[in-house]
């Protein structure tokens, strides 16, 4: 068994593209070796800003040996009066056989001849030297770039490439125009540390030689190294390290032998909102902040470098020079900022577009506050709160045309919630503006005051109703609007400040003012949005709720208009119900009445009792009741009827489940016991009786789920 070593070396790589390269070649070479019958033991990755490489041990010498079956041409083309013909002779040399080894055999389309061969299986090296350039030639990634003369690809120029079967090199070429990178066994240790070549001897040497030249190869030991580094280093300032994950990988690929370096700012600069101080450094500079509490920063950072660790110290004061320049920047922006009030620049928003077709900023702080003011008036809020809510709608948007914002965009809603502060806002106003963003992202906080929650969901509806407007909806992976996203957050948002919200009416109302404006709106704008957020609910309870797919089958239904309309007017509604229906399947108490209900509800199918009716006495004519078993059904039907509105009253459905429960001996008795009932009678009325019967039972169990769609385990 041998081991192969695959090293692209490259100038340096964006942290992005590294772990991306790294991903596609797990997901692909080990399909590529299957598809040459080449089994493998380990495969393992690395890489660093100037190199992607890989490491397959365990590798046969050669592909093993296959039978073959190869069918020729017919056998009346093949052979004449007993002959073979030019046919038959020239398939057996094609074959490398003799005629003699042609066998005939029937198939659907007639005879044919056959040969059976060994194929013999190609050496390992042969065949590593034609997948080598698919491999790297067939990574994906942005902004792919030419250099030199040629038309080769990729992320950034390719200077070498190491290719070692054991310590036997494989000779494999790259063209870019005039140039031909070569493989070899020579690499690159760390450019400032170990400028000298590496010569690898085998393949199994190469994460230890590199190590020898400053050079860690595998991305998980930086990680871990770079984190402890960190920790250490933020002890020694007396605080507690920020460490975002996203932060800590992309630091992770951009050094190749990291070194933790302490630098410092003016406790001047503390007296900013730490988010500014925190944004300078995470997102611009790529430090992670020092704290002394949970909420108060510490005047120092840590950065990651990549350099020589005996200059420490001088790499740290260059790093201090440019924090100190951006936070300066910040400083002045800030200073600038407040001295007007926050509300002086809402009608800069006019200047500032939204869409092109759609109009400006400021227009859609006019649709959002309108969108505000129909929430808090189906929320029934007093005039006080829904002043505060329309106060922070109005204000959600005006830090875009702050010089803090505009230098430092991640910061919007943050500044705003500063600025407002000190333009002399309510508290929840200036909380408002800030959280109406959350959630930024699936898993990130959500919003907690009412003024935040309700101006995060009129923003986002009127996003969703003015894009959808334009014809602009998500296909694919292609969302440039976030539409997706910002429908979960409205489900989100609901469910998590339990908002009785009757979404499919709030659609209404705000696209009947939105066509106010915009009178060009399509028809099909209802359908598709009511559509949209089923979509997003059923991907929103089987993926972040993990409730079984046929169980959300049965709260949202299947091309069923009565529960698309119950589903959107009841958001928390049809989430208690489908969570609740998963701990019934967990708790065993699903299957014992699945059966029952299910039984009834096929055959209420062969009925045409609508799905609304819940009272007997509507439906059911108790003359026609002729056995005992379907008068006792009717009258365990009349018992169920205030259960099951109470359940739907109260939204406490436990109640209707023991009431099914109870009922399931006289269905049991019904449809098997000593005096059961046939359904199908030929006497039409008196079958529509029956089947009302089982129609009924199947409009109560239907108050919580439609059982029909349930699958029985």
């Amino acid at each position: 068994m041998a081991s192969f070593l695959l090293e692209v070396g490259t100038e340096e790589l964006p942290a992005a593209f590294v772990d991306s390269a790294l991903q596609q070649w797990e997901a692909r070479v080990p399909a590529s070796l299957s598809d040459r019958a080449l089994t493998y033991s380990k495969l393992e990755r690395f890489g660093t800003p100037r190199r992607l490489a890989l490491l397959v041990k365990g590798l046969p010498d050669r592909q093993p040996d296959r039978q073959a079956e190869v069918k020729g041409p017919a056998v009346q083309a093949a052979f004449k009066n007993g002959q073979p013909t030019k046919a038959a002779e020239g398939f057996a040399r094609s074959r490398n056989v003799a005629v003699s080894d042609l066998e005939i055999r029937s198939t659907d389309k007639g005879e044919f001849v056959f040969v059976q061969q060994t194929i013999v299986g190609k050496p390992t090296a042969e065949i590593l030297t034609e997948l080598v350039p698919e491999w790297i030639l067939g990574l994906e990634g942005k902004r792919f770039m030419r250099w030199a003369e040629g038309d080769l690809r990729f992320s950034r120029p390719i200077r070498w490439l190491v290719a070692l079967l054991e310590a036997e090199v494989l000779s494999i070429s790259l063209v870019n125009g005039s140039t031909t990178i070569c493989s070899d066994r020579v690499s690159q240790g760390h450019r400032v540390l170990h400028p000298q070549p590496v010569n690898l001897k085998t393949a199994e040497d190469y994460a230890a030689s590199l190590r020898t030249a400053f050079v860690e190869v595998d991305p998980q030991v930086r990680h871990q190294d770079i984190q402890q580094q960190v920790t250490a280093a933020a002890t020694q300032l007396g605080g507690t390290a920020n460490i975002p994950a996203a932060l800590l990988k992309e630091v992770t690929q951009l050094v190749e032998w990291p070194t933790a370096v302490v630098g410092k700012f003016e406790p001047e600069f503390l007296q900013l909102p730490p988010e500014v101080a925190m944004t300078v450094m995470i997102s611009h500079q790529r430090y992670f902040p020092v704290l002394e509490t949970e909420q108060k920063l510490l005047p120092a950072f840590i950065a990651i470098a990549n350099g020589d660790p005996a200059k420490s110290d001088l790499i740290a004061q260059g790093n201090e020079r440019v924090i100190r320049a951006r936070l300066t920047d910040g400083q002045f922006f800030h200073q600038a900022d407040r001295s007007l009030p926050l509300a002086d620049y809402s009608d800069r928003l006019e200047k500032v577009t939204f869409q092109e077709a759609l109009g400006s900023v400021a227009a859609k702080v006019k649709r959002i506050m309108v969108n505000a003011g129909l929430i808090a008036d189906q929320l029934g809020l007093a005039q006080p709160q829904k002043q505060l809510v329309l106060r922070a709608a109005q204000l959600c948007k005006a830090d875009l045309v702050t010089q803090m914002v505009g230098e430092f965009p991640e910061l919007q809603g943050i500044m705003g919630r500063d600025y407002a502060l000190a333009s002399g806002e309510p508290a929840e106003v200036a909380t408002a503006i800030a959280e109406h963003y959350w959630p930024k992202g699936a898993g990130d906080r959500l919003p907690q005051t009412l003024s935040g929650q309700i101006v995060g969901l009129a923003d986002r509806l009127d996003t969703l109703i003015s894009i959808f407007s334009l014809g602009m909806l998500p296909t694919g992976s292609s969302d440039p609007f976030a539409l997706r996203r910002a429908a979960n957050a409205v489900v989100n948002i609901t469910w998590s400040a339990k908002l009785p919200l009757n979404l499919g009416q709030l659609l209404e109302q705000m696209m009947a003012a939105f066509t106010t404006d915009f009178p060009q709106t399509p028809a099909a704008l209802p359908g598709q949005l009511q559509d949209f957020f089923l979509q997003r609910l059923r991907s929103l309870l089987q993926e972040e709720q993990a409730i079984d797919y046929d169980l959300v089958n049965a709260v949202l239904g299947e091309n069923d208009p009565e529960y698309a309309e119950r589903a959107l007017a009841d958001l928390l509604d049809v989430g208690d119900r489908a969570r609740y229906l998963q701990q019934l399947r967990q708790d065993g108490i699903l299957e014992q009445i699945y059966e029952t209900v299910n039984r009834a509800t096929r055959l209420a199918r062969q009925g045409d009792l609508a799905t609304s009716v819940l009272d007997p006495a509507e439906a059911i004519k108790p003359d026609l009741l002729q056995q005992k078993s379907e008068q006792a059904f009717y009258q365990a039907l009349l018992k169920l009827l205030p259960q099951t509105q109470a359940a739907l009253k109260q939204r406490d459905y436990d109640q209707l489940v023991k009431a099914l429960g109870a009922i399931a001996p006289t269905v049991s008795e019904f449809f098997d016991g000593a005096d059961s009932v046939l359904v199908m009678v030929d006497d039409l009325e008196l079958r529509q009786n029956r089947l009302n019967l089982l129609a009924l039972l199947r409009n109560h169990a239907r108050v919580l789920a439609d059982f029909g769609a349930i699958v029985k385990v």
